[in-house]
């Protein structure tokens, strides 16, 4: 796939959800799938996603694979010094053979920051100031300074130093983030919370921006993250997914907040129906056929799918039939200009026995 700008190009996104041990499985599953490659999620104190730390992690899985892309999304900055981050990309850049990808976050105002020191101050005002620190740090410069409200310190040798300019996606919610990478060219990290219409008016006010700073934004690159539910058919899909993703999400309030409040709940039963309208369900024709039309709509190409949904019990399948059924459909899709291929294999009309 990769090359072809107008075809959609599949990773996994992964929040081990189900565990470290199972995450290192899906990876190692996503790589024999055939697929391009894998992001990790990071969270902290929350057992919606249980990787603590998605550099470390993706090092892990890049000693246990040989071919696939392992990238963060997104290490979340503001509870990180951004020259520690920068080195330990530039470490795992180096030791792959250039196969890590690094995304980074702003996170949210959750205990976080006063566990690991950085504070609200940082969250809210320092982003772009720690962004813009990194940047440097991983542009190739021989050394770097800093002289700022959050980052100060004399002029040191980058060591070591990338042998190019490593690129950086921002995962971006908020009007604040998307305007701060589109000045920057930076491609971004867009979530699974939002469908294709909220997405490509995020994307057109992105444009916007980067035009106005003198920047190309056809020539960004960036990724959207997509709930992948592959079944028989949609129906099917549906009864599986209504029934995992409830308990799942609802693990989302575990979530603390920095100055003791609750946070602001989601109706979690049309949260769930929202997710199921806005992504990709039923058939690998089906799914292929939504992520091109997405693809269409957004022009993103770069798609992760979100597997875990479907629990545990489930996902092995549903990588295995990402690489065998969908891959091909998406293809086929492509080919035929938007037409869908005949119908599935035996993967998907037998092979997906948990999802009826």
């Amino acid at each position: 796939m990769a090359g072809d700008r107008d075809q959609p190009e599949v990773d996994l996104f992964l929040l081990a959800a189900h565990g470290l041990p199972a995450t290192v499985g899906y990876a190692r599953a996503a790589e024999a799938a055939g697929l391009g490659g894998v992001w990790l999620a990071e969270h902290h104190f929350i057992s919606y996603g249980q990787c603590p730390s998605a550099t470390t992690l993706a090092g892990y899985l890049l000693g246990a694979t040989s071919r696939i892309a392992v990238g963060t999304a997104a290490a979340v900055l503001s509870n990180r010094h951004p020259v520690a981050l920068a080195e330990e990309t530039i470490l795992l850049d180096t030791v792959s053979g250039g196969r890590f990808r690094l995304g980074v976050a702003r996170g949210g105002p959750w205990v976080d920051l006063t566990v690991f020191g950085t504070g609200l101050d940082r969250y809210q005002q320092g982003f772009a100031e720690a962004l813009d620190l990194l940047r440097r740090w991983l542009s190739g410069a021989a050394t770097v300074d800093a002289d700022g409200e959050f980052f100060t310190f004399q002029d040191v040798p980058v060591v070591p130093r990338p042998a190019r300019p490593i690129p950086i996606w921002a995962a971006a919610t908020s009007p604040a983030t998307v305007a701060l990478a589109a000045s920057r060219a930076l491609p971004l990290l867009l979530g699974v919370h939002d469908d294709d219409a909220a997405k490509a008016a995020m994307l057109a006010r992105y444009a916007d921006i980067a035009a106005e700073h003198g920047h190309d934004p056809a020539a960004v690159p960036h990724a959207s993250v997509h709930l992948i539910g592959l079944a028989d058919d949609r129906a099917a899909a549906l009864r599986q997914l209504r029934r995992t993703l409830p308990p799942w999400l609802a693990t989302t309030r575990e979530y603390v907040r920095i100055d003791g409040t609750p946070p602001v709940h989601r109706d979690l039963a049309a949260y769930v129906e929202h997710l199921l309208r806005s992504h990709p369900l039923g058939s690998a024709q089906e799914c292929a056929a939504h992520l091109a039309a997405s693809a269409a709509v957004t022009g993103v190409h770069r798609q992760l799918l979100m597997v875990e949904g479907v629990g545990p019990a489930a996902v092995d399948e549903q990588i295995a039939a990402v690489g065998a059924e969908l891959l091909p459909a998406l293809a086929g899709t492509h080919q035929t200009g938007g037409q869908l291929p005949g119908s599935g294999s035996a993967v998907v009309q037998g092979g997906l026995q948990r999802l009826r």
